[in-house]
């Protein structure tokens, strides 16, 4: 028998977990089939408990707009989840309780430290965005050594509130005006700017030549932080390394058993730049 798992958005049809999760279960011989699911904001979590409860799934990812939901609706969540207030995988344990993990923050740190080579111990680190993306990725860095995080956000209270989580750690809050140098060592955008084609209004003294900005999104082309950081001869990393490597942490979570990463990361690199 196949069991079932799903990746639930809005929009949905773009989504590359299915291929990712399709070659990890492959190439780890694990009977499952993984697809799309879109859903309503209205319907999502009674839809997804009742599909959990009754078996017709054993888990399934969860993507924009539904990650605080789905943190919300889980009996059972995860430090890093609660933590971030948003998850985005969910299953059901042995006694039937409905779990919640968020692995975007470890999938963004295995990118940077396994595919990538770089370690955050004693950087200082600036994160463009307040959504549930970035809470996630924020007790992952504190627990791999950074110096410092600051949150950049149009609205200063919603990152505010970010940093009010992390009181006692180097967490703080600011508006893009209020940014100040020295250049950071690691900028990662958390914002969907890249996705309409604008660029966050970092000033330019964030940045310098050893500067590495990070995208959470990808493209088959340069987005417009990655090219604004190319610009300023900084290092420019997109997020495709952090959405594979945060699939295979879900993977492990559902089958105990943790994917190689390597081969459908190059795979999907090399697809991207033949567009």
């Amino acid at each position: 028998m196949t069991d079932q798992y799903r990746v639930t958005g809005n929009p949905i049809k773009h989504s590359l977990s299915p291929r990712i999760h399709t070659q990890f279960a492959r190439e780890a011989s694990q009977p499952i089939e993984y697809t799309t699911q879109q859903c309503d904001d209205a319907e999502f979590s009674s839809k997804i408990k009742q599909q959990l409860i009754s078996g017709e799934i054993l888990g399934t990812n969860v993507t924009l707009p539904f990650k605080e939901q789905a943190c919300a609706l889980a009996d059972i969540r995860t430090a890093r989840a609660d933590t971030a207030g948003a998850a985005n995988t969910l299953w059901l344990n042995e006694k039937g309780q409905i779990c919640a993990d968020n692995t975007d923050g470890v999938g963004l740190l295995n990118d940077l430290k396994n595919n990538l080579g770089l370690n955050l111990a004693g950087k200082r680190v600036l994160i463009l965005g307040a959504g549930g993306a970035v809470r996630g990725v924020i007790q992952p860095m504190l627990e791999a050594g950074v110096a410092r995080i600051d949150i950049a956000n149009r609205t200063v209270s919603r990152a505010q509130a970010i940093a009010d989580i992390f009181v006692g750690d180097a967490v703080s809050a600011c508006g893009y005006d209020q940014i100040t140098g020295p250049a950071y060592d690691l900028i990662v955008n958390g914002t969907s700017a890249s996705l309409s084609g604008d660029l966050p209004p970092v000033p330019d003294n964030a940045i310098d030549a050893h500067t590495c900005g990070y995208d959470m999104m990808y493209g088959a082309t340069l987005t417009p932080f990655c090219a604004w950081c190319e610009s300023k001869g900084a290092r420019a990393i997109d997020g495709l390394g952090m959405l594979v490597e945060q699939a295979a942490e879900s993977f492990l979570i559902w089958r105990g058993v943790k994917p190689s990463t390597a081969n459908i990361l190059s795979q999907l690199r090399d697809e991207l730049q033949q567009k």
